[in-house]
């Protein structure tokens, strides 16, 4: 772990005593300037790449919610804080646009808990759609990897029921775009964790306000 974290942040591992302070500094601008370009870049490729999948699944959601679907989303880790903050974009639109009726199932504590203790983790999404799901929802499921198998199962019951399902994932799409449950798939084109769930934060945040936007 430390040789991997030196290799992306070599000046906070040189020696203190004989370290330049002002060359230290430049690393540091150098390396923020880097990494600000790549994911500037990025995101250009996944505008320039997929804004045609963009739009049409922009105008799908809208079309659920004015059937009076709701949203459902899922992650793991890092991205059941994506997931969370995906559901208030919706919940909390631009200025002008009305709430759209949108739930993170990584939210409820006690249930995902029972859950994965009860019956197992694969599950903790997956049940919570069985539960609550309707033809006319969305299911929008978030992973870097896209391996993740409580996200492959809430995608097999999102489909199972008719639901509208998204996915957002990194890299090469990894199991999430080998399955075919997915209606609409943004896979940002990277191997780094940091880089991609900065462009997802990105892909959301459009498919919010094409969301908004469509039920003016």
């Amino acid at each position: 772990m430390t040789d991997a974290m030196s290799e992306l942040y070599p000046f906070l591992y040189a020696d203190p005593d004989g370290a330049d302070v002002d060359a230290v500094l430049d690393e540091v601008r150098a390396s923020t300037v880097a990494k600000a370009r790549e994911i500037m870049e990025l995101r250009g490729r996944v505008h320039r790449e997929q804004r045609r999948e963009l739009a049409e699944a922009g105008a799908a959601m809208a079309a659920r919610f004015a059937r009076g679907g709701r949203l459902f989303s899922f992650g793991n880790g890092g991205s059941s804080t994506d997931a969370q903050d995906l559901a208030t974009q919706f919940m909390n639109p631009p200025q002008g646009s009305p709430p759209l009726p949108a739930f993170a199932l990584t939210a409820e504590t006690a249930v995902v808990t029972a859950l994965s203790n009860d019956v197992g983790f694969d599950v903790v999404f997956s049940r919570q759609l069985a539960a609550f799901g309707r033809a006319d929802d969305i299911a929008v499921g978030l992973s870097t990897s896209g391996n993740s198998a409580n996200l492959l199962s809430a995608f097999d019951q999102a489909r199972r029921v008719g639901m509208l399902t998204v996915g957002i994932t990194g890299d090469s799409g990894g199991r999430m775009a080998e399955r075919g449950t997915v209606d609409h798939l943004f896979v940002v084109p990277s191997s780094s964790v940091h880089r991609i769930q900065e462009a997802q934060t990105t892909i959301y945040h459009v498919l919010a306000d094409l969301a908004a936007e469509g039920r003016r």
